[in-house]
């Protein structure tokens, strides 16, 4: 695991390492409890739940932020970047931190590995928090037959060129990702040292191939067998209770597609819309803790 500075932050928290699905994970982990596993996006990594840990674990339950494959001090394989392998990490993670389930609270492509988990590695998930995401098959039919979806992700387009992408986002210190996360937050939300902070954590390594590799997936598997047998396997919708959080401003996922989700959950669906853009965990903080904290005593015994 790398000491990186940037990555091993120092805090209330626990930093461990666990080995879960082949490869090796960072988790930050503080209190005790049910267990409440936090799943970041792109391009962030687990430092996007560091003002979460605290408020999640004074309320009686274990919180625990990892950094997923290919990001932060986790393993950076050269592949595995399609949500069913995610997944599968998410769900022997919890089972590497000692437990048989967990609630799994994620953001962007963190929500969407959390859906996924929700679905094919049921029995790993007790519950649901889908923060500025959406369930994969509602972003799939929205991004066929919905315009703007299609071009609020037309980002994602420029990720396809082999090693252009890479370079595109490393270049300058990683200054398209600065530019990326004050897109997605309102103006001056992130102070200078915290998009510091995830510059230099997207530096490491090979980061920025991995985490490209999930979109590439994402579009090119859409057309494939294996992105068609996904969405087959993804249409039973998940059993477990869901709290989906989005903002009205969300410019990378909207708001529609984020709510056409309801109709793949079998189970209790608690949406909260706030007036916000997609970078929640920076930009609503309080908000989003608020939300999760009302709704875990309702839905759960701490």
């Amino acid at each position: 695991m790398p000491d990186n500075a940037a990555i091993l932050v120092p805090g209330p928290w626990e930093h461990r390492s666990v080995y879960a699905h082949g490869s090796r994970f960072h988790v930050a982990i503080q209190g005790e409890g049910p267990l409440v596993l936090f799943l970041h996006g792109f391009p962030t990594y687990w430092w996007l739940w560091r003002k979460f840990l605290g408020p999640i674990s004074a309320a009686g339950y274990t919180a625990a932020a990892m950094d997923l494959r290919g990001y932060g001090a986790s393993d950076h394989p050269p592949r595995g970047y399609d949500p069913r392998t995610l997944a599968a990490d998410v769900a022997g993670v919890i089972r590497a931190l000692g437990y048989e389930s967990a609630i799994v609270v994620g953001h962007g492509v963190g929500g969407l590995v959390g859906w996924t988990a929700a679905t094919l590695q049921e029995s790993s998930i007790s519950g649901l928090v889908s923060v500025s995401s959406a369930h994969p098959n509602a972003l799939r039919t929205a991004m066929l037959s919905n315009a703007a979806q299609a071009k609020a992700l037309s980002y994602v387009l420029s990720y396809q060129r082999p090693w252009f992408a890479e370079r595109s986002l490393v270049k300058d210190g990683a200054a398209a990702i600065e530019e990326l996360l004050r897109e997605w937050a309102a103006p001056d939300v992130l102070s200078d040292e915290v998009v510091s902070q995830y510059r230099t954590a997207f530096l490491l390594g090979n980061t920025s191939h991995c985490a490209i590799e999930f979109h590439r997936w994402a579009m090119r598997s859409i057309p494939r067998p294996d992105g068609r047998r996904f969405a087959i396997d993804m249409q039973g919708g998940v059993n477990v209770p869901v709290l989906q959080i989005h903002g009205k401003r969300d410019t990378s996922i909207l708001v529609d597609t984020a709510i056409d989700s309801a109709q793949f959950v079998n189970g209790p669906w608690s949406p909260v819309t706030l007036d916000e853009g997609h970078l929640l965990p920076e930009q609503a903080t309080d908000e989003v803790i608020a939300a999760i904290v009302q709704w875990l005593p309702e839905t759960f015994s701490a």
